[in-house]
């Protein structure tokens, strides 16, 4: 059953550019971005199922998410945009691509191939496990309780994005953690659909990041044969770490295909 989105829209002219975000991310991480780019085009980022302002709801299927994502682009009036996918939003662009190709004019891949990854958000889990049972009442506190199993600062910033303060002054969680777990196999699985995507492709990876490394390459052309495949000076989320180079190297790719 598709789910009604939530998302923003800059409005305007011309096929939009259309933001899926990561795992655990939401539109809100990629505010500054859609504010460079919408002085370009038309720009709509969206919160996936179980995220960021979205309904709650069973599955995280690959194929689900991609019809979440073409029931918005219908609501929007759009009949074809350019597809901006990173990490598991990287998977829903390609199944989208795959399933509705007539919707889709190019996509930007961030940081993910379309291959089966193997489980590695335990810690993750476990920290934002932490929060809902502690309670906090301030992100210190919350911060607190997710350092116990995460060293990594940026990452524990990363996750107290999906805080929010309910009415009696707890942080609480925004996703849908139970459904998201629930659903990890399916988050972790290939892109769904069947056959390779013959559109313009940008896929942007992080050096310092394993998800796109070398020998996935030959899985990503397969999939993605006309890819032009660039590496940022970053880990995993690097359109925060290289926040303008990323949006330097998407403009020049959607510019290109004005032209």
């Amino acid at each position: 059953m598709t789910v009604s989105l939530e998302y923003t829209d800059s409005g305007g002219q011309g096929e939009p550019l259309v933001i899926v975000h990561g795992l655990l991310g939401s539109a809100d991480n990629w505010r500054s971005h859609v504010k460079q780019w919408s002085g370009e085009r038309r720009v709509i980022a969206l919160d996936l199922r179980n995220h960021g302002r979205s309904p709650h709801a069973e599955g995280m299927d690959y194929a689900q998410m991609a019809e979440d994502v073409a029931a918005v682009m219908d609501r929007c009036g759009v009949t074809r945009g350019h597809l901006l996918g990173h990490s598991m939003g990287g998977k829903v662009v390609m199944t989208l691509a795959r399933l509705h190709p007539e919707l889709v004019a190019s996509l930007i891949v961030a940081d993910i191939a379309p291959v089966a990854y193997e489980h590695r958000h335990d810690s993750v889990f476990s920290a934002l496990r932490r929060v809902e049972q502690g309670e906090p009442t301030d992100r210190r506190e919350a911060d607190a309780l997710m350092a116990e199993v995460i060293d990594d600062k940026p990452t524990r910033m990363f996750l107290a994005t999906n805080l929010v303060r309910d009415d009696d002054r707890v942080l609480r969680l925004r996703v849908n953690l139970d459904a998201i777990e629930a659903g990890y196999g399916q988050i972790m699985a290939p892109p769904g659909g069947e056959g390779s995507i013959d559109v313009p492709t940008l896929v942007l990876r992080g050096s310092r990041s394993d998800y796109v490394a070398d020998d996935l390459l030959e899985s990503l052309r397969a999939v993605l044969p006309r890819a032009e495949v660039k590496t940022l000076d970053a880990g995993h989320w690097l359109h925060t770490e290289r926040a303008q180079e990323f949006q330097e190297q998407v403009a020049e790719f959607l510019a290109s295909l004005d032209d």
